[in-house]
C-alpha cells in the first residue's frame, strides 16, 4: 500500500486525526513489517489548546519538534515508564500534532505479542489479545517504538503510516483522555475512534 505524503499531514489537524483513522502504522523491525491499523486518534492544537505540551507558545528541547515540519515523530514519555506516539501536523512554526492512541494489530503478530508479553500469539488468553495495542502506551510497546525514534520523518523511514483498506466505518467524536487540568480544552471533542471497534482504548 501506499505511504502517505507530507501534504496529508499539513492540514488542520483533527481533519488529519479523523483521517488517520484506518490509516495503517508500520514499522518494519529487521526486516520484518510489524502494524497495525490506527482506530483511536486525538488532536492537539498547539498554542492556543491547555493540553498541549506546546500551550502558550512553550518552547523546550522536549516539543522544540513540534515546531518542525510536518510528518515527524514526536515520542515522549508518561508516568516515566510509557512511550506516547504522535505525528507533527500543521506548516512549520506551528505546534500541533496527532496522538495515535490505539491500534487493530495486522502483522508481525507473534512480534507484537512477544514485546507486549514475552510470548507467542497463540499462547496469549483473549483478554492479552484485547489489551495487545489498545492504548498509546501499549501500541509503543507493541510496535517497539521509544524515545530513539522521536524527531524521525515518518514518510521515508522505517516508521510510517500508510493507506488502509477498510473505509466502511463510522467516526465517533468525543472528550480526550486524561487532560483534567486543561479547563475548558477538556470538553473539546477532539478524540476520535471507530464505532464498536473492540481495540479502542476507552469507549
Amino acid at each position: 500500500m501506499k505511504r502517505l505524503n507530507r501534504l496529508f499531514y499539513e492540514r488542520d489537524t483533527r481533519v488529519v486525526a479523523k483521517e488517520l483513522l484506518g490509516k495503517v502504522l508500520v514499522h518494519e523491525i529487521n526486516g520484518e513489517r510489524v502494524s497495525g491499523k490506527i482506530v483511536e486518534t486525538e488532536a492537539y492544537l498547539g498554542v492556543e489548546d491547555k493540553a498541549a505540551h506546546s500551550y502558550g507558545g512553550k518552547r523546550t528541547p522536549r516539543v522544540e519538534v513540534m515546531y518542525g515540519k510536518a510528518a515527524v515523530s514526536y515520542v515522549f514519555i508518561i508516568y516515566g515508564m510509557y512511550y506516547c506516539f504522535n505525528i507533527v501536523t500543521r506548516e512549520e512554526g506551528v505546534p500541533q500534532a496527532v496522538l495515535i492512541r490505539a491500534l487493530e494489530p495486522l502483522e508481525g503478530l507473534d512480534t507484537i505479542s512477544k514485546n507486549r508479553f514475552k510470548k507467542s500469539y497463540d499462547e496469549l488468553t483473549k483478554v492479552q489479545m484485547k489489551n495487545l495495542s489498545n492504548g498509546p502506551g501499549k501500541l509503543c510497546s507493541a510496535l517497539s517504538i521509544n524515545k530513539s525514534l522521536n524527531n524521525l520523518d515518518v514518510i521515508n523511514s522505517n516508521l510510517y503510516v500508510e493507506e488502509g483498506e477498510n473505509l466502511g466505518f463510522e467516526i465517533v467524536a468525543s472528550k480526550r483522555i486524561g487532560i483534567d487540568y486543561a479547563e475548558e480544552y477538556r470538553d473539546f471533542l477532539w478524540r476520535y475512534y471507530i464505532k464498536n471497534n473492540r481495540n479502542v482504548s476507552v469507549l
